[in-house]
């Protein structure tokens, strides 16, 4: 092993289940330099680092850390080792205070073995002052903001003194005074020694605090390079360099007249300021990198979460949408990104689950026209090929692609004009991807207005007419698919500075 490397990952292999997400992959970090990570969502990369601080236990592979090969079997064992890790999900005790989450499990204590509150408190101002960092130690979590809940985070991993500290997209929700706040404790960690595996989708971030990168691609190790030796296209190549070899049934569809206008939607930093239009018959693609609003869009649009500002006009007129109810009688269904937590009711039957979003139509009386739901529930089993012993099944016993279809038959006997679907194949195998595909296609071609949100780039460029392209909440461009690649698309993913490229 060299004794260059602080640690070195070498054929590591996680496999869940239908999903490789780790295959043979290598990462070699040294001692006092920050090494990036990069790679589109789903590339691996947040899989690895929760092997490497005892999260996920390996397939495969072995793991040197700091001159010695070393199993970690869970996260306390890593923070013995010295690696520490700032969680892309923040999750801190919010009825706790600022020194208790940091000191969480590690108290310190007085003489009789209880703990000191003071010498808390005072280990926290004394890492806040040589931090710079500006948050009282005896406030509740729950009353700082987000980006002052991850500054607290951030700290927290480097009070442990750690030899390496892994950075899961820890400028996702801080303003560009704490971004600048974050680089220069970098730069002073780096001076000390400590290690920096950093995980971001800001490219800018990445050339200028980088000393490596190594980039990740469909669970695979693609290339680990000095950043000096890379550009921003070359790494945005790196990054999508895949071909697309999946075929798509994509049918041509008639492109009728506008049905959805959005002006001006705005909640909070999640969605800004985002306008785009919507015809009959068109499959309207949603990219970019996780965090970018893609989902959140979707639901606001759908009255999840209620928007600030914006107008939604649908058929020429104005609608408003405070709640799901207001957009399912505006003609629009929307099938959830998490299939089992925000979707399908596991413990119900598949008749059950298809008719969900349109039981007023099915009680006019109050009471249930159950002849009725089975016909219409059988129109669409046989519609969708939906395979499943009866309609009476449970619906958790089918698999993911059946789930799917179950989900989607939901929607439409609501009779929608539009429907969003966010991931529409994730979770599901190869077949019936492809099956989902082709009956989103046939929707279309019966005037179905669709929006798709997907991470998958060959299943945006493969399906949508048209793509809009996300970042940071905010619409960074909008391309006919006659012009789509993979590099123009993920160019304007990872910022507004490539769409003027």
């Amino acid at each position: 092993m060299s004794e260059n490397y602080l640690l070195q990952m070498q054929g590591i292999d996680k496999i869940f289940p239908g999903v490789h997400a780790l295959d043979h992959v290598d990462l070699n970090v040294r001692p006092g330099t920050v090494h990036s990570l990069m790679g589109e969502n789903g590339a691996g990369k947040s899989t690895l680092m929760k092997v490497l601080i005892g999260m996920y236990q390996p397939d495969g592979g072995t793991i040197t850390f700091d001159g010695r090969q070393v199993t970690i079997p869970d996260t306390a064992t890593g923070l013995g080792m010295g690696i520490s890790m700032i969680h892309q999900e923040l999750s801190p005790v919010p009825e706790m205070s600022v020194a208790e989450n940091i000191w969480l499990g590690r108290e310190p204590r007085g003489a009789m073995g209880l703990i000191s509150r003071a010498r808390m408190k005072k280990s926290t101002q004394e890492l806040f002052d040589r931090w710079e960092i500006r948050i009282d130690p005896t406030r509740p979590m729950k009353e700082l903001s987000i980006a002052q809940t991850q500054m607290v985070e951030i700290a927290k991993a480097i009070s442990f003194d750690s030899k390496l500290i892994i950075m899961d997209e820890p400028t996702s929700a801080i303003t560009e005074t704490e971004v600048a706040h974050l680089h220069r404790m970098i730069r002073q960690l780096k001076e000390s020694g400590t290690a920096i595996i950093y995980i971001t989708h800001k490219m800018d971030e990445v050339f200028k605090i980088s000393d490596d990168i190594t980039v990740f691609r469909d669970g695979k190790h693609v290339a680990s390079l000095p950043a000096a030796e890379l550009d921003r296209d070359k790494l945005i190549k790196l990054m999508v360099g895949r071909e697309l070899t999946q075929m798509f049934p994509k049918l041509e569809a008639e492109i009728g007249e506008v049905i959805l206008k959005v002006e001006g939607l705005n909640r909070g930093n999640l969605v800004k300021d985002v306008s785009f239009e919507l015809r009959r018959g068109e499959i309207l693609g949603f990219a970019g990198l996780m965090g970018a609003g893609r989902t959140e869009v979707l639901e606001t649009l759908f009255g999840v979460f209620k928007a600030e500002s914006g107008t939604i006009t649908i058929d020429g007129k104005p609608v408003t949408i405070n709640q799901p109810k207001d957009a399912i009688a505006a003609g629009m269904g929307l099938l959830t990104e998490d299939r089992k937590l925000t979707g399908i009711m596991g413990v119900l039957s598949v008749r059950d689950n298809m008719i969900m979003a349109a039981l007023p139509k099915y009680s006019p009386n109050g009471f249930l026209n159950r002849k009725r739901i089975d016909a219409d529930c059988q129109v669409q089993r046989e519609a969708l090929a939906l395979k499943t012993p009866s309609l009476s099944q449970l619906i958790q016993n089918l698999s993911g692609g059946n789930q799917q279809k179950v989900l989607i038959s939901r929607w439409l006997l609501t009779l929608p004009d539009i429907l969003m679907i966010d991931e529409p194949t994730r979770g599901i195998d190869v077949g019936a991807k492809s099956e989902i595909h082709r009956l989103m296609s046939l929707l279309a071609q019966q005037g179905k207005a669709i929006i798709m949100v997907s991470s998958e780039m060959p299943e945006v460029l493969g399906m949508s007419d048209r793509i809009v392209v996300m970042h940071e909440g905010s619409v960074s461009g909008i391309i006919d698919r006659s012009e789509a690649t993979q590099e123009r698309i993920m160019q304007l993913a990872t910022g507004p500075d490539a769409a003027a490229a």
